[in-house]
């Protein structure tokens, strides 16, 4: 099924088009010389991910300053796959949940999945589709072998299939890539949303983290799993296929809170086919960019090789620099390693064939 292009169809335009209109809410009307976003970088030490993740929120004010007024709060982790060395770990998840549970809010996850055999990979190759019946199972499969299912019955947390079920539209102006999305209303009911990656390479996106995980947020029953309907697309805007998409998705969002899981990370061709290297680090802020920023710095990049942030700093999203940053906790100096690059590969709708 294909979705309807917004009007700026061509990268000239996207590129050109004015910023004021596509900020989103959170990040725009912020006047550069007022205010430093503030990102938070907590040392895992003895394996106490409990405690970095309360640090690092701490850092920012603690969870009842980040969410004030806020009662239902979605996390959304990053489970590509049923591969525990490629997704975020649970300890990370059962602390936010302690945390925002502690300031009386009402928490749900909701994931939509990649992949997973048997459902949409077979004899080693993996297929895009919009059927239903195998997105359910695809995302049970995952729940289920990543101890989610276990740890929402015993948390009392509902996990949430977003590739089905209630499924609405919702318009998005001067968005780069569509005019209109279709997401579950469980995401626009949200009054939070709070990314929950994995800290990865990725062999189209250069790195996942905050911003890319939020391409697990559109519904394979509309876009395909693979999310193929909506590469195919974004691939005539620009190679990597994911930044105005996730551009799309940051513009309609309520991201408010990015927590990135870096107790283990991926480097190499990830998301799912790199290599685990220690990291045993919380990396946390309110402001996507920022923090996705301060990690990939944390990774040996420099914004400009990421493509993600350097269309969104076309639009006008800040911060362009990491001086116009706040960094609280450890010094990003003693943590920063030369991850190995993945190589990058531009989509290719052959990646992703139909399954008949």
């Amino acid at each position: 099924m294909e979705r309807k292009f917004a009007n700026r169809s061509t990268r000239r335009e996207f590129l050109s088009f004015s910023s004021a209109s596509v900020l989103p809410a959170a990040l725009a009307s912020i006047p550069a010389a007022e205010i430093r976003p503030v990102v938070s970088v907590v040392r895992i030490r003895s394996g106490n991910i409990d405690a970095a993740v309360e640090q690092a929120i701490e850092l920012l004010g603690g969870m009842a300053a980040i969410t004030p007024g806020k009662e239902r709060i979605l996390l959304k982790p990053n489970l590509v796959a049923p591969e525990p060395e490629a997704t975020t770990k649970l300890p990370v998840m059962r602390a936010l949940v302690r945390l925002l549970r502690a300031a009386h809010e009402d928490v749900s996850i909701g994931e939509g999945s990649a992949a997973a055999p048997p459902f949409n990979v077979r004899d080693n190759q993996t297929f895009r589709t919009s059927d239903k019946e195998l997105l359910n199972g695809l995302q049970q499969r995952v729940f289920d072998d990543l101890g989610y299912t276990e740890f929402g019955k015993t948390q009392k947390v509902p996990l949430i299939n977003l590739h089905t079920g209630d499924l609405v539209d919702v318009k998005v102006p001067g968005a780069p890539l569509f005019d209109t999305l279709t997401l579950h209303r469980s995401l626009i009911e949200a009054d939070l949303l709070c990314s929950v990656p994995m800290m990865k390479t990725h062999v189209m996106a250069g790195v996942t983290l905050g911003m890319k995980n939020l391409i697990g947020l559109y519904p394979g029953a509309v876009y395909q799993a693979l999310r193929g309907n909506m590469h195919d697309l974004a691939a005539r805007i620009e190679p990597s296929a994911t930044a105005a998409p996730i551009l799309d998705m940051l513009r309609v969002s309520k991201l408010g809170l990015v927590v990135i899981d870096a107790s283990s990370a991926m480097e190499g061709n990830g998301p799912s086919a790199g290599t685990q290297v220690p990291m045993e680090t919380i990396i946390t802020g309110t402001n996507p960019l920022a923090t996705d920023m301060v990690a990939a710095s944390l990774m040996g990049f420099e914004p400009d090789e990421v493509s993600t942030f350097t269309w969104a700093h076309k639009i006008g999203l800040r911060p362009r620099r990491l001086d116009e940053i706040e960094t609280r906790g450890e010094p990003l100096d003693r943590l920063r390693r030369a991850f190995v690059r993945p190589v990058l590969v531009p989509w290719n709708p052959a990646f992703a064939p139909l399954l008949s």
